[in-house]
């Protein structure tokens, strides 16, 4: 009885064994294509239910889509971003450390800061990356180890603000542009600031606003917080990308978006129903720069405008895209509802979803080629693809790099 208890165990346990190990080797999967279904029955109740639990997870089960064919190089990008997650928050965390000092004890807790999975070591995650990161010993009273940045990473960091300084005037336009959308043409310093990796926008850019009296106003709401309000309205910024686009190209804008409307084949409209239902579903859309809020919820009119207005935001934007929880910040202001989800879904040639129901992150179509390249790349998009590059590499590459590099200008 003994021997058959512990062959059981020894069985569970090399069974168990066997799907960690599988996990791990298919981490970039879904976690349903990594445990058979006939293996599920094998374990008790308990486990059973906290299996099916994780196979419908919102956090890795992919979002719905009904686009007619899968764009794998956008979804690629989703990827890309949990794989660099932690280098990206640990520079943007760091950076504003006073000498760009954090100590390992300090760093194991601030896994959501850092970008890291909880339990985990923050020294492994920058081991990874040891062309920016280190672990230096720090004399007392500060501890004796501690993570810092790479002299490179100082370098790339010094980089990063030219670009930022070079790149001013784009950055004020476009929230000049994104004020002009948005109701009451106020947004919050506090959401710009959250939002501001998407926008482009610097790390002090809530104190160089004051630089630009012409085109903001800072102001103080009852409860406290900080509003950005735009001064002048300028009509040339009026303008939206689609628009641009109507002009070059009258018939790819008209088939880029559906509005159908639900009907019977034969209508008996006069010419000036006919008219109308052709616009409403035809025609470009609503230009977000007017005031939407006079639209009748819940009609076409209010869709297309709703859908203008995402379509704007997108294209102001570094990369042309954006994750849901960037779309939603600014939901009072755009005038979004609830069902935003569904009505992007509605356009599957104008926007691409990716990702998971937990994350998901919304594509410009038009705005990438087939290979999941940006067709107009921002300085600032340059940048981040060569620090991603530095941060796949190991120790001595960056020079084998840099010799070839001047090898080419030579």
């Amino acid at each position: 009885m003994a021997s058959s208890l512990q062959l059981s165990k020894r069985m569970h346990f090399s069974l168990l064994s066997f799907l960690l190990s599988n996990t791990n080797a298919n981490y970039n999967r879904t976690f349903s294509t990594v445990i058979p279904s006939p293996v599920i029955p094998l374990f008790n109740c308990r486990r059973r239910k906290k299996l099916r639990r994780k196979l419908s997870s919102p956090r890795v089960k992919p979002i719905a889509t009904c686009t007619p064919r899968p764009f794998p190089a956008l979804d690629a990008l989703v990827h890309r971003d949990s794989l660099f997650r932690f280098i990206s928050r640990t520079r943007c965390f760091l950076s504003r450390q006073p000498h760009h000092l954090l100590s390992l004890p300090a760093a194991g807790k601030l896994h959501r800061e850092l970008g890291f999975s909880r339990g985990r070591k923050p020294s492994r995650f920058a081991s990874r990356h040891p062309l920016l990161l280190r672990i230096i010993h720090h004399p007392p009273p500060y501890g004796p180890l501690h993570l810092s940045f790479t002299p490179l990473m100082e370098s790339l960091l010094s980089e990063e603000q030219s670009v930022f300084n070079s790149t001013a005037t784009q950055r004020i336009t476009a929230v000049r542009k994104l004020l002009m959308i948005s109701s009451r043409h106020r947004i919050p310093l506090a959401k710009l600031h959250h939002c501001r990796h998407v926008l482009g926008l610097p790390y002090d850019f809530r104190d160089r606003v004051h630089n630009y009296p012409d085109f903001f106003r800072v102001t103080v709401d009852p409860d406290g917080r900080h509003v950005l309000e735009l001064v002048d309205w300028d009509p040339a910024l009026a303008i939206s990308s689609l628009e641009r686009d109507f002009i070059e190209n009258e018939h790819r804008v008209c088939r880029t978006f559906k509005f159908s409307i639900p009907h019977v084949k034969a209508l008996g409209l006069d010419d000036d129903d006919e008219r109308k239902m052709t616009s409403l579903t035809t025609l470009p859309l609503i230009s977000p720069y007017t005031d939407g809020s006079d639209l009748k919820p819940w009609t076409v009119e209010a869709e297309k405008y709703r859908v203008g207005v995402v379509h704007e935001f997108l294209s102001l934007t570094v990369e042309k895209r954006a994750y849901i929880h960037h779309i939603v910040e600014f939901k009072e202001e755009l005038g979004l509802t609830r069902h935003t989800y569904d009505m992007l879904l509605k356009q599957p040639r104008a926007f691409y979803l990716a990702g998971t129901e937990m994350n998901w992150a919304v594509f410009l179509r038009d705005a990438y080629t087939e290979d999941g390249a940006l067709l107009e790349k921002d300085p600032l998009v340059l940048f981040e693809e060569k620090l991603r590059r530095y941060a796949l590499m190991k120790e001595g590459e960056e020079e084998v790099v840099g010799n070839d590099a001047r090898a080419d200008t030579g």
